[in-house]
C-alpha cells in the first residue's frame, strides 16, 4: 500500500560547528579529570612519574651550564608551573632542558649567575615577541620529512643520554636496568591503574635499599636543594654593554626554545588527534622563561622525552600533570631530598630507555616504507637526524633538514617548466612559443637559453596562458630575452598572464637593471 502521508519538509541545513580549544575535549578539560577519579589519578600518578625523570636530567644540564644543581632543578619546577597556565599545548612538559644549556653554558663562567639570569629574561621577553608577531605559523613550512627526522633524532639522543649512566658501573646495574624494562613493557598487559614507570621506580628503589645493593643512585648525581626558590633581581648593570654581552646568547635561547618546544606540541598534536594553540604556546615558553630567570633558573622548553613519558606511556591529557609534575618535583627535592636520593639510576635509564622506544617512529625506517618514499624525502630526514645527533642541536637539525627540503624540492620543480614551440615554418612573419610551468628563481634561471633567436622571424610570440610568475628572477629573465630578441631587431609580445602574474610583471619589468 502506498505510502499517503505527506512529505516530509526539506530538513534545516545542520549548524555549523567551529571546534574550540583543546580544553573544549573532554578528554583534556581541566573541570572534567577534576570531576573524574580515575581522569585524576591518571593525571596525578604522571605528573609524579615526569617528576622523578626530571630530576638527574636537570642536575645533568646544570653542570653543563656550570651552574649549581638547584638552578636547573628550579628551572625546571618554574618552567612546568608557570607553562601549566600560559601554555597552548596541554599535557606537554616544559623544564631545563641540555638544548638551553648548551647555548648559556658560557655565560655563568664567563659573567656570573645573575648575568645568566638576566640572559633567560630577556630570552623570555623575546619569545613574547616572536609569539605575538606569529613566529608560530611559520611551523606550516617545516616538512613532515623533517618532523619525522626531528622525532628519530630526538629518540637517540635520549637514548645517546643514558649511556654515560650504563658505562663504569657495577655490573648489578644492567640487569636492575633489564628488570625495569621488563616491568615497563609487560605491567600495562595487565594492568593501567597505575603508570607502568612509577611501579618499576618504586621496585627497584625498594630491591636496592632494602637488598642493600650498591649502585649509583639520584644522589649521587649532585646535591639537592634544602629551601623553596626566591624571587630575585638579576644585579647587572643596565647598560648598552650588558645588553651587547647577554643579547646574542638570549636570542639563541629563544629561537632554540621555541623551535623544539612548537615541534613537540605539534607532535602531541599528533599523537592526542588535537589541535593546540601554537601562538598561545610561543608567548607562554616567553612568560615562562621570565618567570624561571627572576626565580634563578637557568631557562628552559618543551622537553620531549619527558613529554612522551606524560602523554604516550602514562596516558595524560590535561595541565594537571604538568602543573603537578613541576610541584611533585619541588615537594620530592626539598621535602622529600632524602627519599629521592636513594632512587637508582637504573631504574630512571630503564624508564628512558623506554620513553627513546617508544618515541622512535619505526614506521619510517622500515625497509617496506624506505622502498616507497622518494630518495628526496629519505635523505631530509636521514640529514636532520645526523645533523642533530652530530651538534646535539635541534635547531640546527631543523635548520638543515628543511634547506635540504627547500633545495630539492625547487630541484625538482626546476624540470617542470616546458618552453614549446606552437607554430609551424608556413608562418612567416612570427614564431609562437608555449610556456608552462611555474616559474621562479630556479625554474626560470634556464629559460633564456630556450629560445632561437638569430632564427626566430622578425616577431615573437610568448604565451604564458599556462605559466605562473612568483618572483623578480623570472621577470629578469623575461626582461633579458626581450633584450637579446631587441638586439637582433626583433620584438617580443608576451601574451596570456593570469592576472597576479600580469602584475608582478608589469610592476618589475624593466626596472631590474642589466637586461631591462
Amino acid at each position: 500500500m502506498p505510502d499517503q502521508r505527506p512529505p516530509l519538509p526539506d530538513p534545516a541545513p545542520a549548524p555549523v560547528v567551529v571546534a574550540g580549544p583543546p580544553e573544549a575535549d573532554e578528554s583534556h578539560s581541566v573541570l572534567a579529570a577534576l570531576r573524574s577519579p580515575r581522569r585524576l589519578r591518571t593525571e596525578t600518578l604522571a605528573g609524579l612519574v615526569v617528576a622523578l625523570a626530571l630530576i638527574p636530567e636537570a642536575i645533568a644540564f646544570s653542570v653543563i651550564a656550570g651552574v649549581d644543581p638547584r638552578v636547573g632543578l628550579f628551572a625546571s619546577f618554574t618552567m612546568a608551573v608557570s607553562i601549566a597556565f600560559l601554555g597552548g599545548r596541554p599535557a606537554m612538559i616544559s623544564a631545563a632542558t641540555g638544548a638551553v644549556a648548551l647555548v648559556v653554558a658560557p655565560v655563568a663562567p664567563r659573567y656570573g649567575v645573575d648575568y645568566l639570569m638576566a640572559t633567560i629574561v630577556l630570552a623570555g621577553i623575546l619569545q613574547v615577541v616572536l609569539g605575538l608577531l606569529g613566529v608560530a605559523r611559520l611551523m606550516r613550512f617545516v616538512p613532515r620529512s623533517v618532523m619525522v627526522g626531528f622525532v628519530n633524532a630526538l629518540a637517540i639522543l635520549v637514548l645517546m643520554s643514558q649511556v654515560p649512566h650504563l658505562t663504569g658501573v657495577p655490573f648489578l646495574v644492567y640487569p636492575l636496568v633489564a628488570v625495569g624494562v621488563v616491568v615497563i613493557v609487560l605491567l600495562p598487559r595487565w594492568t593501567t591503574a597505575v603508570p607502568a614507570p612509577l611501579v618499576a621506580v618504586v621496585l627497584l628503589t625498594a630491591a636496592t635499599v632494602l637488598g642493600a645493593i650498591k649502585v649509583p643512585t639520584v644522589g649521587d648525581e649532585g646535591e639537592l636543594p634544602e629551601s623553596l626558590p626566591s624571587l630575585l633581581v638579576p644585579h647587572v648593570p643596565l647598560t648598552l654593554e650588558t645588553l651587547r654581552i647577554i643579547a646574542p646568547y638570549a636570542l639563541a635561547v629563544a629561537v632554540v626554545g621555541l623551535l623544539e618546544s612548537l615541534l613537540t606540541a605539534k607532535l602531541v598534536d599528533d599523537i592526542t588527534d588535537t589541535h593546540s594553540n601554537k601562538t598561545r604556546e610561543a608567548w607562554g615558553q616567553g612568560g615562562a622563561n621570565i618567570i624561571t630567570g627572576f626565580f634563578g633558573g637557568m631557562g628552559g622548553c618543551a622537553v620531549i622525552g619527558q613529554t612522551m613519558m606524560n602523554v604516550k606511556i602514562s596516558g595524560a591529557r590535561t595541565r594537571i600533570s604538568t602543573f603537578l609534575a613541576g610541584v611533585f618535583l619541588l615537594v620530592l627535592v626539598v621535602g622529600l631530598g632524602d627519599v629521592v636520593a636513594v632512587v637508582p639510576m637504573a631504574a630512571l635509564v630503564a624508564v628512558m630507555i623506554m620513553v627513546s622506544v617508544g618515541a622512535f617512529d619505526w614506521h619510517s625506517v622500515h625497509p617496506r616504507t624506505l622502498r616507497r618514499m622518494p630518495r628526496s624525502e629519505t635523505a631530509v630526514m636521514l640529514t636532520t637526524v645526523a645533523v642533530t645527533v652530530t651538534t646535539h642541536n635541534l635547531a640546527f637539525g631543523v635548520g638543515a633538514g628543511v634547506l635540504v627540503a627547500t633545495l630539492l624540492f625547487a630541484r625538482r620543480v626546476a624540470h617542470f617548466t616546458t618552453v614549446t614551440r606552437l607554430d609551424t615554418d608556413d608562418d612567416d612573419g612570427q614564431r609562437v612559443y608555449a610556456v608552462e610551468g611555474e616559474l621562479f628563481f630556479a625554474s626560470s634561471n634556464d629559460l633564456v637559453y630556450r629560445f632561437d633567436y638569430a632564427g626566430d622571424p622578425q616577431d615573437v610570440v610568448i604565451d604564458m596562458s599556462r605559466a605562473t610568475v612568483w618572483d623578480a628572477s623570472t621577470v629578469a629573465t623575461l626582461d633579458a630575452i626581450r633584450h637579446k630578441y631587441a638586439s637582433k631587431g626583433k620584438t617580443v609580445t608576451i601574451v596570456g598572464m593570469d592576472p597576479a602574474s600580469a602584475q608582478r610583471h608589469d610592476r618589475l619589468a624593466g626596472n631590474l637593471g642589466a637586461g631591462g
